[in-house]
Protein backbone atom coordinates (compact mmCIF):
# COMPACT_ATOMS: atom_id res chain seq x y z
CA UNK A 1 0.00 0.00 0.00
CA UNK A 2 2.65 2.46 0.97
CA UNK A 3 4.52 1.40 -2.36
CA UNK A 4 1.65 2.48 -4.35
CA UNK A 5 0.90 5.41 -2.58
CA UNK A 6 4.77 6.49 -3.27
CA UNK A 7 4.53 5.67 -6.66
CA UNK A 8 0.86 7.38 -7.46
CA UNK A 9 2.50 10.43 -5.56
CA UNK A 10 5.95 10.08 -7.78
CA UNK A 11 3.68 9.65 -11.07
CA UNK A 12 1.41 13.25 -9.93
CA UNK A 13 4.71 15.18 -9.24
CA UNK A 14 5.79 13.83 -12.65
CA UNK A 15 8.88 12.43 -10.99
CA UNK A 16 9.00 9.40 -13.33
CA UNK A 17 9.73 9.93 -16.80
CA UNK A 18 7.59 8.17 -19.81
CA UNK A 19 10.77 7.88 -21.74
CA UNK A 20 12.51 5.62 -20.09
CA UNK A 21 14.78 8.00 -18.39
CA UNK A 22 15.08 7.49 -14.70
CA UNK A 23 14.42 10.43 -12.24
CA UNK A 24 17.63 11.32 -10.13
CA UNK A 25 15.51 12.64 -7.31
CA UNK A 26 13.26 10.00 -6.72
CA UNK A 27 15.90 7.50 -7.45
CA UNK A 28 17.90 9.46 -4.68
CA UNK A 29 14.95 8.55 -2.13
CA UNK A 30 14.61 5.39 -3.16
CA UNK A 31 18.46 4.61 -2.51
CA UNK A 32 18.13 4.44 1.13
CA UNK A 33 17.85 0.57 0.72
CA UNK A 34 21.11 0.43 -1.56
CA UNK A 35 23.19 2.36 0.78
CA UNK A 36 22.53 0.33 3.57
CA UNK A 37 25.43 -2.24 2.05
CA UNK A 38 26.58 -0.24 -1.41
CA UNK A 39 28.85 2.79 -0.12
CA UNK A 40 28.41 6.69 -2.19
CA UNK A 41 32.09 6.44 -2.47
CA UNK A 42 32.79 3.67 -4.81
CA UNK A 43 34.56 1.50 -1.82
CA UNK A 44 34.48 -1.95 -2.49
CA UNK A 45 34.72 -3.94 0.85
CA UNK A 46 33.38 -6.98 -0.69
CA UNK A 47 30.09 -5.69 -1.84
CA UNK A 48 30.24 -3.90 -5.13
CA UNK A 49 30.53 -0.41 -6.12
CA UNK A 50 27.03 0.49 -8.02
CA UNK A 51 28.45 4.53 -8.65
CA UNK A 52 29.44 5.72 -11.16
CA UNK A 53 27.75 3.14 -13.53
CA UNK A 54 26.28 3.39 -17.29
CA UNK A 55 22.56 3.41 -16.42
CA UNK A 56 21.27 0.82 -19.22
CA UNK A 57 23.68 -1.46 -17.41
CA UNK A 58 22.64 -0.38 -14.15
CA UNK A 59 19.35 -1.33 -15.00
CA UNK A 60 19.87 -4.67 -16.85
CA UNK A 61 21.69 -6.11 -13.76
CA UNK A 62 18.95 -5.61 -11.36
CA UNK A 63 16.80 -7.41 -13.86
CA UNK A 64 18.57 -10.12 -13.91
CA UNK A 65 18.59 -10.19 -9.97
CA UNK A 66 14.69 -10.09 -10.80
CA UNK A 67 14.63 -12.15 -12.94
CA UNK A 68 16.84 -14.32 -10.74
CA UNK A 69 19.46 -14.98 -13.58
CA UNK A 70 21.90 -13.92 -10.71
CA UNK A 71 23.10 -15.66 -7.58
CA UNK A 72 22.42 -13.13 -4.48
CA UNK A 73 19.44 -13.94 -2.50
CA UNK A 74 19.50 -9.88 -0.98
CA UNK A 75 19.80 -8.86 -3.88
CA UNK A 76 16.61 -10.73 -5.07
CA UNK A 77 15.14 -9.97 -2.11
CA UNK A 78 15.29 -6.48 -3.01
CA UNK A 79 14.62 -6.17 -6.91
CA UNK A 80 11.94 -8.66 -6.82
CA UNK A 81 9.29 -6.26 -5.92
CA UNK A 82 10.58 -3.66 -8.12
CA UNK A 83 9.11 -1.85 -11.10
CA UNK A 84 11.44 -0.79 -14.10
CA UNK A 85 11.14 2.93 -13.42
CA UNK A 86 12.09 2.37 -9.66
CA UNK A 87 15.42 0.64 -11.54
CA UNK A 88 15.69 3.48 -13.53
CA UNK A 89 15.42 6.50 -11.25
CA UNK A 90 18.16 4.39 -9.06
CA UNK A 91 20.36 3.65 -12.49
CA UNK A 92 20.02 7.50 -12.90
CA UNK A 93 20.68 8.32 -9.30
CA UNK A 94 23.68 6.42 -9.01
CA UNK A 95 25.01 7.61 -12.29
CA UNK A 96 25.34 11.45 -11.24
CA UNK A 97 28.04 9.60 -8.35
CA UNK A 98 31.74 9.68 -9.00
CA UNK A 99 33.35 7.11 -6.91
CA UNK A 100 35.99 8.79 -4.70
CA UNK A 101 39.54 8.95 -5.81
CA UNK A 102 41.70 6.01 -3.91
CA UNK A 103 44.08 8.10 -1.64
CA UNK A 104 48.02 6.33 -0.91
Amino acid sequence: MVRLFTLLAALMIGSISAHGEGDIAYGEYLSTACVTCHQLTGVDNGIPSIVGWDTKAFVKTLQSYQAKERENPVMRMITEPMTTEEMEALAAYFATIKPVEPTE
